[in-house]
């Protein structure tokens, strides 16, 4: 069964994974990675398939307000924009964030159905970062992924072809993800 996190979690350093649109489903990273370690969680309460930014903004907030501020973000898709646009908006601090796949939300394949992620925030981030990004992602351009990552201080790694980092790249329980996110760990703590 997939942790989520709940008003019990103690103050140690946790890892909270944050889905895109649709959620993380069975073959996803995110999810083998919360199905297989304690220390990671999957955020909850959020409309998974209407996605407004005002409410992601703040269940983030509720939730990083419950856990404190040794938190790890790890964030993929419509998830990276929620940090971003809460990291903008909030004054809770957190250890770190990994962004996987920031989608372009003025790009021509963004969701439609997700609301209010367009104006996106491009000031540099009071915590460590690093964006993760695909040479072929059908929701940013490399170009769009390196200005995000410049922007908003962020280290940038681009991963080769792997689509939208996502569980059609069959990336399963996606190795050098972990070893990235163990890396920014790494430089959070220092």
């Amino acid at each position: 069964m997939t942790a989520t996190i709940d008003m019990e979690t103690d103050m140690a350093q946790q890892i909270v994974l944050l889905p895109g649109i649709g959620n993380s489903g069975p073959g996803h990273w995110q999810r083998i990675w919360a199905d297989s370690d304690a220390g990671m969680t999957l955020i909850d309460g959020q409309d998974w398939d209407q996605p407004v930014r005002e409410q992601w903004v703040e269940n983030l907030d509720r939730t990083l307000r419950r856990i404190g501020p040794e938190t790890i973000l790890v964030a993929h898709s419509l998830g990276c924009l929620q940090v971003i646009h809460w990291a903008q908006a909030r004054d809770v601090q957190i250890a770190g964030a990994m962004l996987v796949a920031p989608p372009d939300p003025q790009g021509p394949t963004f969701p439609s159905q997700a609301s209010g992620f367009g104006d996106l925030p491009m000031q540099r981030l009071a915590f460590p970062t690093l964006v993760v990004a695909s040479s072929d992602d059908p929701y940013a351009s490399l170009d769009f992924s390196r200005h995000c990552a410049e922007a908003w201080g962020s280290r940038f790694v681009e991963v080769g072809a792997r689509g939208h980092i996502n569980g059609q790249s069959g990336l399963s329980d996606w190795a050098q993800g972990r070893e990235l996110l163990d890396a920014l760990r790494v430089s959070a703590a220092g």
